[in-house]
């Protein structure tokens, strides 16, 4: 463990516990001990596409044909510390969610866009296509006013409503759980995996080299973006949770759960080879079954952690280099369906930290 981290690990931990013996805990944001030097900020737009209306468009008539809209396109965030490291981390929310997740966590501490900047990598944060502040695509949608929080209050495994998980990382806070339920954000128009992929990919087009690390829904989306861009160095996934890609002579049996069939992806030999070309880790938190379950909140996690797996042992057949961990069988419990944010960030942070020094990602 490098020690420059490894002191800002401790010197955050003990800020943290002081600020739980106060009767103020979690009230707001938690100071950090130390500035944090930003070389350069900035945000832009990628990718996309733009589409034109027919007819000639006439000034005197603002509703006229003819006029354009650039849409589906990603917004990315992005800053870099003062001696900054030579890779950047380009980091991707899940469903559901947009670039809130990397920040401030529910509780008001630091999220992993601070912590990694804080360890000297730029970090750039993204807004997928139909998403967040990339709300404008090509296609149209429609945003449901629909009540449903308890239920991804059990899908992101906090505990099984009302009632949390004996030893969940996850803070007990009602400013917390508003917060957290307030990250949520919808579709402006459908999903797209190709759209989506192809902004990401565009953004190391950008760039250039640098480390992606995905989060559930954009796990799958990051297997597609770095098969179409070598610029992609590595891959961190957290929880992936669809979107396993296998070659079309390998492609596993779909998985049954209670939260629905799990699918795997078929896709040409040529196209999954670059998959083995780079490191990969997967990371999975707590409160997976390992038998079939009536609650769908905790089951579909069941065999996506399974499916994970044999993607793994798929990619190393092929010579690749990918590694699945499942955090309570290497001693950390407690984790909920967003490791990175959850009350032990900075030790999951920390087994990042070291998947990039071992694959000596972090010069």
């Amino acid at each position: 463990m490098n020690i420059q981290y490894k002191s800002a690990r401790v010197l955050a931990m003990l800020a943290f516990a002081s600020i739980l013996a106060s009767p103020l805990a979690l009230a707001g944001p938690i100071k950090s001990a130390k500035p944090l030097m930003i070389q350069e900020q900035g945000s832009f737009a990628v990718g996309g596409t733009v589409i034109q209306s027919t007819g000639v468009f006439d000034t005197t008539n603002l509703s006229s044909g003819g006029q354009t809209l650039h849409g589906d396109h990603a917004r990315v965030f992005y800053q870099v510390p003062v001696k900054a490291r030579k890779l950047p981390l380009v980091m991707w929310h899940g469903f559901g969610q947009f670039s809130k997740t990397w920040e401030t966590t529910a509780d008001g501490r630091e999220g992993y866009q601070n912590i990694f900047l804080r360890r000297q990598f730029a970090t750039y944060l993204i807004d997928q296509p139909r998403r967040g502040a990339a709300g404008r695509g090509t296609q149209s949608g429609r945003v449901e006013a629909m009540p449903d929080e308890q239920r991804w209050f059990n899908t992101f495994r906090v505990g099984v409503w009302p009632d949390y998980f004996p030893g969940v990382q996850f803070s007990r806070s009602k400013d917390a759980l508003d917060q957290y339920f307030r990250a949520m954000t919808p579709d402006t128009g459908p999903i797209d995996v190709q759209v989506t992929s192809d902004a990401v990919s565009a953004l190391f087009d950008k760039i250039g080299p640098g480390i992606l690390v995905t989060h559930s829904h954009s796990g799958g989306m990051g297997w597609l973006a770095a098969m179409k861009n070598p610029q992609i160095r590595a891959i961190v996934s957290y929880e992936p949770g669809s979107g396993f890609v296998f070659p079309q002579n390998e492609l596993p049996p779909a998985m049954a759960s209670s939260a629905g069939a799990l699918e795997a992806v078929a896709i040409p030999p040529a196209e999954f080879l670059n998959l083995t070309k780079i490191p990969i880790v997967i990371y999975y938190g707590d409160f997976i079954p390992t038998e079939p379950s009536a609650n769908p909140g905790q089951d579909g996690w069941r065999v996506r952690l399974a499916m994970a797996r044999l993607w793994a042992d798929a990619i190393n057949r092929h010579g690749g280099n990918a590694s699945v961990v499942h955090l309570p069988e290497i001693g950390i419990k407690g984790n909920t369906h967003f490791p990175f944010s959850d009350l032990n960030n900075l030790q999951i942070a920390d087994l990042m930290s070291d998947f990039l020094h071992k694959h000596q990602l972090d010069h």
